[in-house]
């Protein structure tokens, strides 16, 4: 299974990345794997505000649609927009290309309920 050690995780299965107050956010290696081959992203729109646990964006695959959570409250900055044309980047690498959109952290604590990779390996084990 791959958890990389410098990421963060959420138990709804979504990896955040934080620097200088920026979240990179996508679904973990698990979920693409659970989720199977994915057809469609449907990613936030660019400024959207939104609080931690917020639905924030839908995936779909072959098997079943699947809503993606903010790990945490603030602003949408940026989407990947290569998922648009071709989703399936995801399934090819998760944690890499495959982020899904990236946020303006509006308070910094909430990282603090973030799990580690340890913790996230004890929630799917």
């Amino acid at each position: 299974m791959n958890i990389p050690e410098n990421l963060k995780y959420t138990t709804s299965h979504e990896w955040v990345s934080i620097s200088d107050g920026i979240a990179t956010i996508g679904i973990t290696s698990h979920a693409q794997e659970e989720l199977s081959e994915l057809v469609y992203i449907e990613l936030p729109e660019q400024g959207k505000q939104v609080a931690k646990g917020d639905p924030v964006a839908v995936v779909e695959s072959v098997k079943a649609a699947s809503d993606i959570y903010a790990p945490l409250g603030g602003e949408i900055i940026e989407t990947n927009n290569v998922l648009a044309d071709d989703p399936a980047t995801v399934n090819r690498d998760p944690h890499g290309e495959g982020w899904m959109f990236r946020m303006k952290i509006s308070n910094k604590s909430e990282a603090e309920s973030l799990l580690d990779a340890g913790a996230y390996e004890g929630e799917i084990s």
